[in-house]
């Protein structure tokens, strides 16, 4: 992502709290409670928009009430529901920083100039983040987002260049070598500390 309009998502809402509309989100934002700190949030699409009236970090999650949302019941039909603010309402990143959303759709490449694939998200499914790749003669494969497998994010040059584990089977492009293995193990939490919510 990076060009303007575009969203960028600071969290989602992972349960109701309580009886009175109050929800659970779990934060993507450095500190939790900055998700409160970019204006009104809004759904995927942008349709509906959503504006933290009060909220409390509680752990791991930030507890909040949101406006127009009264009871149990509401709060519970929003579970699930990743929250988004506009790419152009976050302060620029750092020098040598990014946001993990910069990198949706750019190319992935061996150090060797092999194309590997274009990225077409970032998950976190709770063991660190791990880049999702369309595969150049199709199928998608992951790879951990760590320094070991990702050793250069180049956001000027507008590519990525990848070391994949041997277990990640890499399909070659027509008239290129191949790589060994099959579908990517754990990722391990490696401090990659470039990414930024």
């Amino acid at each position: 992502m990076g060009e303007a309009g575009q969203s960028v998502c600071l969290g989602v809402i992972v349960a109701p709290h309580g009886v009175r509309g109050a929800v659970k989100i779990k934060t993507f934002t450095e500190r939790p409670e900055n998700i409160a700190a970019y204006g009104p949030l809004t759904d995927e699409k942008g349709r509906r928009q959503f504006t933290l009236r009060h909220f409390r970090v509680q752990g791991e999650v930030i507890v909040a009430h949101l406006e127009g949302i009264a009871d149990r019941d509401a709060a519970e039909g929003l579970k699930g529901l990743r929250l988004y603010v506009p790419r152009a309402a976050l302060p620029a990143p750092e020098e040598d920083e990014f946001y993990l959303a910069d990198l949706v759709g750019l190319p992935a490449e061996t150090a060797g100039g092999q194309r590997v694939g274009t990225v077409l998200a970032v998950h976190d499914f709770g063991a660190g983040d791990v880049l999702e790749l369309r595969q150049p003669i199709g199928g998608t494969i992951f790879l951990p987002f760590t320094r070991e497998v990702v050793p250069v994010v180049d956001l000027k040059g507008g590519r990525l260049v990848v070391d994949p584990p041997a277990e990640v089977e890499v399909k070659p492009t027509p008239g290129s070598g191949s790589a060994a293995g099959e579908d990517g193990g754990d990722a391990e939490d490696d401090d990659e500390g470039d990414g930024r919510s």
